[in-house]
């Protein structure tokens, strides 16, 4: 009874955050500052959904006596509305998803991959109940902080993510983003424990930064990561023979470099989440709003601007080399993204199936740029769940 009086304010002032929040699943961030919440909003939807649910349900008693609790009850009803957006995008989503998969990897994508494998994966696109409890924990066998080289004096580490059980295992190469400039192997460790619950060796690795260093030092990092799991995986339970290659926006870009360039090593298949394609056009053509500033980004990375280098331009953008067959290729993209535009990687999808490479463009109509960072959320559940399928068709069939 003495929070009787109180409960409209409360109430009101809950729903002004939910409201607040759910803005940013429709309206794009305009700052840096803001992006997180652009990002979070989508995938957090369900969250927002049965909070602004609850909210309306208590304003449910005092709403035609009270003013506050009907201005709360209007702000919650908002907020439902807006929050089904990315749900309902997503369920929509699903079939087309589904095909754009048949269609390059066959009807039944995991017919030959063993029992024993299909028994670990995700049996739906999207599961209701990890929504809100999150993904299942997983806690796999870690090496931390392995030097596998040290250009210029920097030491260059990874974090070995190693199955329960004895292999040889596939080996997965994950690579951070970060604009080239930031990041860490520890990034995205659940992503990399999941998989290694599943009977993948993870081979989290690091790369110099710009703009100390410039490219192509990333690309050389790399490749002396590659060369380091070559030598040594078997020592960490891997098939080495079997690798595939995954990053994130900037080490997505580094890991279809790695896999496509001349002279690069035998890779059985390469997953890039939203990664640049064509820096160039990237640089020509940025998103509106531009919250990451893209070409101050690129122009750090790269030395300068497309005019002042364009053999640089050329020669780091994964594209220029869908020239001739090439790995299988899974890309992914958030279909509001603003960092790297989503027609990037269907333009990058269009020339490899033009040159016979069996490549796939998934692409999440409701998503920002890094929309995994909510791994639980519809975008990260989906990114995972056709990842899975890819890269047990890939590396896990006989």
């Amino acid at each position: 009874m003495i929070l009787r009086p109180r409960l409209p304010a409360l109430t009101l002032g809950i729903a002004v955050i939910l409201v607040a929040v759910s803005a940013w699943i429709v309206i794009p961030a305009p700052l840096l500052l803001l992006l997180p919440l652009g990002i979070a909003a989508p995938e957090l939807s369900a969250w927002l959904l049965v909070l602004a649910a609850l909210v309306a349900a208590a304003t449910l008693p005092d709403w035609r006596s009270d003013r506050k609790s009907r201005v709360a009850l209007v702000l919650a009803v908002v907020t439902i509305v807006i929050s089904t957006l990315p749900l309902i995008r997503a369920v929509v989503a699903i079939p087309h998803l589904e095909a754009a998969m048949q269609q390059a990897l066959g009807d039944d994508i995991t017919v030959r991959v063993p029992a024993s494998v299909r028994a670990g994966m995700r049996t739906s696109p999207i599961v209701i109940g990890d929504l809100f409890r999150g993904l299942p924990s997983s806690n796999p066998r870690t090496t931390s902080s392995t030097v596998f080289g040290a250009p210029d004096g920097t030491p260059l580490r990874m974090d070995v993510y190693s199955p329960p059980s004895a292999g040889p295992h596939p080996a997965l190469v994950q690579i951070y983003g970060g604009g080239w400039q930031r990041g860490d192997p520890r990034n995205n460790a659940e992503f990399a424990g999941y998989f290694a619950a599943r009977g993948y060796v993870v081979f989290a690795i690091d790369y110099r930064h710009a703009p100390r260093w410039r490219w192509e030092a990333q690309l050389e990092d790399v490749r002396r990561a590659l060369a380091w799991i070559r030598s040594h995986g078997a020592e960490q339970g891997a098939d080495v023979e079997r690798m595939a290659l995954l990053g994130r926006s900037a080490g997505a870009h580094l890991a279809l470099l790695a896999a496509y360039a001349p002279g690069a090593p035998a890779i059985r298949a390469v997953v890039s989440f939203y990664g640049p394609a064509d820096l160039t056009r990237g640089f020509r053509e940025p998103p509106r709003p531009d919250p990451y500033d893209v070409r101050s980004v690129l122009g750090a990375f790269v030395g300068g601007t497309p005019e002042e280098q364009p053999a640089a331009y050329r020669s780091a953008s994964p594209i220029t080399y869908a020239t001739r067959p090439l790995p299988p290729t899974l890309l992914i993209y958030g279909g509001r993204d603003h960092v790297v535009s989503p027609s990037f990687g269907a333009a990058l999808h269009d020339k490899l199936r033009a040159t016979g490479t069996t490549a796939v463009f998934l692409e999440l109509p409701w998503a920002e740029h890094a929309f995994d960072a909510v791994p639980f959320g519809p975008g990260g559940q989906l990114a995972l769940y056709h990842t899975e399928r890819f890269l047990a068709w890939a590396l896990q069939r006989p």
